[in-house]
């Protein structure tokens, strides 16, 4: 009659170390990148750069974050400028000039649903719980020759995703998920490289991504990261279409 109790015991034992182990990977990760303090002591931030998606697909991008959760994001591929947009409450807009039918619209509730994540100053393990997520250790692991623990984590909308922290450093160094590819998820994952010091906090200043399997690839190059920069607030709200690009050989305007 006794077993069962005690292997529900060495269960719960097992799932107590894990929580723990998973818990001081957080805060030692956290530390890594410069402290909670510094952490929250970035107000604004604008990271600008090159996005590729391919030898002949590739062009600047500029993301600009505020406090609690302001977004704006472009991003230019042969002249053409998307734009995203959220004004940390409610509400957020996208131009696509891909799009049969190119016009600002409102972020859809799916949308809104996954923006938190892309607006989060801090990102999912700054006070982790207080934002309804769940951390697990999973499992050591390898990435790109480098030892690294491995965590899941599930966040509010029960979306799961793993993460792979070097186990010298407590940077992360990987993350596999899955991320919308029109109407259907695709699994997704991205190497962090290049962790750069910007007054005080370390960002990662190369991102590479890829779908498994398939040829889609995503390669993200920050040149220049500004922290706690003036952001006018109209930048996070409905943005204006940008104008099109003129024609080749067209006369300029003095």
């Amino acid at each position: 009659m006794r077993k069962p109790w005690l292997l529900a015991a060495f269960a719960l034992i097992s799932t107590s170390l894990s929580a723990q182990t998973a818990e001081e990977i957080v805060s030692k990760y956290v530390a890594a990148r410069g402290g909670e303090d510094k952490i929250k002591a970035v107000k604004t931030e604008r990271i600008t750069g090159t996005i590729s998606f391919g030898a002949d697909a590739d062009g600047p991008f500029v993301v600009e974050r505020r406090r609690p959760l302001k977004m704006h994001m472009e991003m230019t591929l042969n002249g053409q400028t998307m734009i995203r947009t959220y004004d940390g409450k409610s509400s957020g807009w996208i131009y696509n000039p891909f799009s049969p039918k190119p016009e600002v619209q409102a972020m859809t509730a799916n949308d809104l649903k996954s923006i938190f994540d892309e607006a989060d100053f801090d990102g999912p393990f700054v006070d982790y719980k207080a934002k309804g997520n769940q951390v697990e250790f999973v499992d050591k692991g390898d990435v790109q020759g480098k030892p690294a623990y491995k965590l899941k984590l599930t966040n509010k909308n029960n979306d799961v995703s793993y993460f792979y922290f070097d186990a010298g450093t407590y940077l992360i160094l990987k993350w596999e998920g899955a991320r919308k590819l029109a109407d259907h998820d695709v699994a997704w994952e991205s190497i962090f490289h290049d962790f750069r010091e910007v007054q005080g906090v370390k960002y990662p200043f190369l991102i590479e991504s890829d779908s498994p399997g398939t040829d889609q690839t995503q390669r993200i190059t920050a040149d220049k990261i500004e922290v706690n920069i003036p952001i006018d607030d109209s930048h996070f709200l409905k943005p204006e279409p940008p104008a099109p690009p003129a024609p080749p050989n067209a006369p300029k305007s003095e």
